[in-house]
């Protein structure tokens, strides 16, 4: 059994195939377990608390309120591959999944060779990052870089920055950079606001007790920002001026809807990002809108392909750690009926 990616979902999907006594390996790209969190900007803070931060099994230390940082996470997901002393082989990136007979044949960049009857994508939903094509990006003589690639507000002290995107970490670091910046946060619909914890009580509660997470009515939502009030307060303040989105990069700014043209240092393109599933590239997974043809996580294309940590793959939460835990559970029963 192949688990491809050693971040949260790869390791969620680990500890059900140890507790059914399968024999697996999970191959991971990366020199340490923890996928992709060890990248992602110094100040991140997750969005749901630690209470509901855990995978299966192990659950995340400390006050189980309290919404922890970058680090935490990283540290965690590192003890917890120490502690079920998962399978992994690091520094082992996938390059290629083909058929071989009626099973899958995995090869590694560094030459590596696996068959096996059945491969669980575990790369996640963060692993590409997306930046959509502007007319006259490449003429710019700034800084353009992807949330993914941003580190801390310090280097961009001083500058006129635009923040791209609408959503939790666009907003986040757009407040942050507005702490030793000019920014301005470019979106292409308004932002939408979400009390973190309402009536008291954390969303992420609400979501779980009420079972609204695993409706199609909330999973067709874009995702909002929750917030406690500070941005929504940054916004309306003018400390993050708010603009619909730029259509046009110069060498030097940009040309925003009404014509106007406002040059700036640096742009940040919180845009989200795409499942990297290139080394699939041989096998039919896509739909004709060239989306991941699965149902629940299941390939409807490729029989004994899984995958675990799409966006929305079961409930709205799938892509976050408190969402790959129920869902590797639910690939672990299917991949049992297979193999059984």
């Amino acid at each position: 059994m192949i688990v491809i990616g050693g971040g949260q979902a790869g390791l969620a999907c680990g500890w059900h195939l140890q507790r059914q006594g399968r024999d697996f390996v999970i191959l991971d790209a990366q020199d340490r377990p923890g996928g992709n969190w060890r990248n992602y900007y110094d100040s991140l803070t997750l969005f749901s608390p630690a209470r509901y931060s855990g995978l299966p099994g192990m659950a995340f230390p400390g006050d189980p309120g309290r919404y922890p940082l970058r680090d935490e996470v990283v540290e965690y997901l590192e003890q917890y591959s120490d502690h079920f002393q998962l399978p992994i082989k690091q520094k082992a990136q996938v390059v290629l999944v083909e058929r071989e007979g009626t099973g899958f044949r995995v090869a590694t960049a560094d030459g590596q060779i696996f068959f096996s009857k059945a491969v669980v994508v575990g790369t996640g939903a963060f692993s590409q990052p997306y930046i959509p094509e502007i007319t006259g990006m490449q003429d710019f003589e700034g800084r353009v870089l992807h949330s993914a690639s941003y580190a801390r507000a310090q280097e961009f002290s001083g500058e006129r920055v635009i923040v791209v995107g609408a959503a939790n970490s666009a907003v986040q670091i757009a407040h942050e950079l507005a702490q030793v910046a000019n920014v301005t946060l470019a979106t292409r619909e308004p932002v939408r606001f979400f009390p973190q914890r309402p009536l008291g009580i954390d969303f992420h509660a609400w979501l779980k007790w009420t079972g609204l997470e695993k409706t199609k009515w909330l999973n067709d939502q874009s995702t909002p920002v929750l917030d406690r009030g500070t941005y929504r307060r940054a916004l309306h303040s003018g400390q993050i001026r708010h603009k619909d989105m730029f259509h046009q990069v110069t060498r030097d700014g940009v040309v925003w809807k009404d014509g106007t043209h406002e040059p700036v240092q640096s742009i940040i393109f919180a845009t989200g990002f795409r499942p990297n599933l290139g080394a699939l590239g041989q096998l039919p997974v896509f739909d004709h809108q060239n989306r991941v043809a699965h149902k629940n996580g299941v390939s409807t294309m490729v029989p004994g392909l899984y995958f675990i940590g799409l966006p929305k793959q079961r409930s709205f939460a799938s892509a976050t750690l408190r969402g790959v835990g129920p869902d590797a559970q639910y690939i672990a029963k299917r991949l049992r009926a297979q193999l059984r």
